[in-house]
């Protein structure tokens, strides 16, 4: 959960501001003297809020000795009587913003959202192998991936990173920075695409306009750090000329003002298109582009290291069961089959969905075929109404070194045939104990053992469905609800 500090003697304003936060998920602690902050600063609150007008000492000084403790910690400076000469002074002491009283709650709330987006980045960039920067994969186009990573993250120079949507560049864009000397420093990540044009520009570089208190942008936010515009092409043309400036000179000016403003931020630059074709199409300067170019990374797409998949989607099985308390910890052989035979148009990102959605929809210790979403399902190369890919499933295991084989192999053959059987004969029992060759008692013991329930089978047969995998038993004409299918371990 975010946490907020509001350092302010008014209590009403202490209790406007909490009302503001009522329907988010914040944490919200008051101080009302610089003292009683102090002690409140050791929570580790996201985001603080500080009056300048403390009953014990400058809310200015209490502001230095939190940069001085955390420089990156994201605080709002507030006044009742603040002049031009004030907010100027806030915010040459590096405040994140300066609000004049009394607080207009919209204006507020949005700040209140980009300091905790700061805040969020910022921990993002100390999170460690096991973070957003953790690269999965043994295939040799992710092997040649990592060493164009490691030949780049240690020279402070701009990078390039070129892939399709939800291949996985911002994960790339993490690890350059993780393995730099800037690590450790902020990482901040800006999409063009999800800003509208008329405010990408100050959303970089900050704003000043009149005796309006300046608002700080990106660059500033993550000074020393590493800034990843993400979606390069849709960056209007008069930001493009910023960055080119800040490119050659090291220095910008906000929107609207005209002070230079040196940063040692390292830029990355990410597209889903190629840089020529953008170029060509007149959505990216030429001349930033051959500044970027020299350090480029490619990131392939999903269907170019499918042998990736079972690694990425046990990965991805192994955050979703941690961040949800479940208790699926493994595929049965078949869905990894399916996941394997996809082609995954949406890449990593799709497939870390699609995870995520199966594990809601598991009752048992392992994603079965039916947890999967039915357009995966269709869409899959996997074969599902003749039969199950037998071949793909032990390759599957041998290559995991999976134990107990004949059990594992036999038992998704064995659902596979009482399901068809069972469709053939509309759920009659006896008719289908004949055709298998096993007696009636013997069919019963292993519908309970599998899990398997008869009316999933009439319904995917009035359907025309295939997958059969799963159906519920008729009783005396009536159905008796599922008790679920878990898939052993």
């Amino acid at each position: 959960m975010s946490k907020l500090l509001i350092v302010d003697p008014d209590i009403r304003q202490c209790e406007s501001l909490r009302r503001l936060l009522t329907a988010s998920d914040i944490e919200v602690s008051t101080a009302f003297t610089a003292a009683d902050a102090g002690r409140k600063l050791a929570e580790s609150p996201d985001v603080v809020v500080v009056d300048l007008e403390l009953p014990d000492g400058s809310g200015l000084e209490l502001f230095d000795r939190i940069r001085a403790a955390d420089p990156h910690l994201p605080v709002i400076l507030t006044a009742a009587h603040g002049t031009t000469d004030t907010a100027i002074e806030a915010m040459k002491h590096g405040a994140f913003e300066y609000l004049r009283k009394p607080l207009d709650g919209e204006r507020t709330g949005r700040i209140l959202e980009r300091a905790f987006e700061a805040a969020h980045s910022r921990l993002d960039a100390i999170a460690g192998e096991s973070g957003p920067g953790h690269i999965v994969g043994q295939t040799p186009a992710i092997h040649e991936m990592c060493k164009q990573i490691g030949r780049v993250a240690a020279l402070d120079v701009p990078v390039l990173i070129v892939g399709e949507s939800g291949s996985g560049k911002g994960v790339v864009a993490r690890a350059i920075h993780q393995h730099s000397p800037r690590s450790g420093k902020p990482f901040v990540a800006v999409n063009c695409s999800a800003a509208s044009e008329s405010l990408i520009e100050s959303e970089l570089f900050g704003r000043e306009a009149g005796d309006e208190p300046g608002a700080i942008g990106r660059f500033e936010q993550c000074h020393d750090g590493t800034l990843l515009v993400d979606e390069i092409g849709d960056l209007p043309a008069t930001a493009q000329a910023r960055l080119l400036r800040m490119l050659k000179e090291q220095r910008f000016e906000r929107v609207g003002g005209s002070r230079a403003i040196a940063t040692k931020v390292r830029l990355i630059v990410a597209s889903n298109f190629p840089p020529e074709q953008l170029i060509a199409t007149g959505r990216l300067r030429a001349d930033l582009y051959y500044r970027i170019k020299e350090a480029t990374i490619r990131v392939p797409p999903l269907r170019e290291h499918k042998d990736d998949i079972a690694e990425l989607a046990r990965f991805f099985l192994t955050e979703v069961a941690r961040s949800t308390g479940c208790g699926v910890r493994d595929f049965s052989p078949e869905a990894l089959a399916i996941l394997q035979g996809y082609s995954w148009p949406g890449n990593v990102r799709e497939l870390r969905s699609t995870i995520k959605e199966s594990v809601l929809r598991t009752s048992g210790h392992a994603i079965l075929p039916e947890s999967l979403p039915p357009s995966l399902v269709e869409a899959s190369a996997t074969p599902r109404s003749g039969g199950l890919d037998i071949h793909q499933i032990l390759e599957t295991m041998l290559e995991s070194g999976e134990r107990n084989l004949f059990s594992k192999v036999m038992e998704p053959v064995e659902r596979m045939l009482i399901a068809r059987v069972l469709r053939h004969t509309h759920g009659h029992q006896s008719h289908a104990s004949e055709l298998l060759g096993i007696d009636r008692k013997t069919l019963r013991y292993k519908l309970r053992d599998m899990g398997i329930v008869l009316d999933r089978v009439v319904t995917d047969r009035a359907n025309g469905n295939g997958n059969g995998s799963g159906v519920h038993e008729l009783k005396n004409g009536s159905l008796i609800p599922s008790m679920g299918n878990n898939y052993p371990h």
